[in-house]
């Protein structure tokens, strides 16, 4: 059983900071590419960030400059740091993570269960 857990959404004011963290546990036997998505109210879920077991990153043009993602491979934990933060950031986010867990001999896509950025005044 794989599980990605979430935490650290809440809300912060327009211009504010929040770190977004999450961990995978369970039985991995290799974790590889973690990133970050969100879904706004009444629209696609779209990517954020993602990172590479390498450390190799790649940013949606909308969030470039303000959010950075990292990794701690001996925590098989990803975190998203969000600086300058907008109204139009406001969405639920989640974790995303392709893995092989131990027992498999391919990849698979696992989920965690979103949490709450909601950016108001």
């Amino acid at each position: 059983q794989v599980q990605l857990v979430e935490s650290g959404g809440g809300l912060v004011q327009p211009g504010g900071s929040l770190r977004l963290s999450c961990a995978a546990s369970g039985s991995i036997f290799r974790l590889g590419v973690m990133g970050w998505y969100r879904q706004a109210p009444g629209k696609q879920r779209e990517l954020v960030a993602r990172i590479t077991s390498g450390g190799s990153t790649n940013y949606a043009d909308s969030v470039k400059g303000r959010f950075t993602i990292s990794r701690d491979n001996a925590k098989n934990t990803v975190f998203l740091h969000m600086n300058s933060l907008k109204s139009e950031d406001t969405a639920v986010y989640y974790c995303n993570a392709d893995l092989i867990p131990i027992g498999y001999s391919y990849d698979m896509d696992y989920w965690g269960e979103g949490t709450l950025v909601t950016v108001s005044s």
